[in-house]
């Protein structure tokens, strides 16, 4: 959870906090069983993060984009698992290996082997 909140941060430092939300308003998706609540959850993700007129809308290319527009007719718990599989790899291979080598990470790695060495510090 710790680093999941650190690439959050780093997401908002970055101006593309919108894929980690996304991805997450997704999962959060899937584990919705009663239908009214996941028709409402899809048109609210829908609207945060698909919509051309969101200021939170995530990166996706018209063949996925087309998808979810299909798939918004009838929405379930994987409306949008096409949507969500690309933001994943763009933040795979985008974002992910900037936050690797920012100073966000290297602070968080620091934090991480020190407490789990004793709290010794190595030189």
């Amino acid at each position: 959870a710790g680093g999941r909140r650190a690439f959050s941060e780093f997401l908002k430092c970055e101006y593309s906090e919108e894929n980690i939300l996304f991805w997450q308003a997704c999962e959060d998706l899937k584990k919705e069983t009663n239908p009214a609540v996941v028709e409402e959850k899809a048109r609210l993700i829908y609207e945060d993060y698909i919509s051309i007129l969101s200021p939170k809308e995530v990166s996706l290319d018209s063949r996925v984009r087309d998808i979810v527009h299909r798939n918004m007719r009838t929405p379930t718990p994987r409306t949008f698992d096409e949507a969500q599989s690309q933001i994943y790899t763009l933040m795979h291979r985008d974002s992910y290996p900037r936050f690797i080598n920012s100073s966000n990470y290297k602070e968080l790695a620091q934090l991480t082997s020190n407490g789990s060495s004793g709290g010794r510090k190595e030189s």
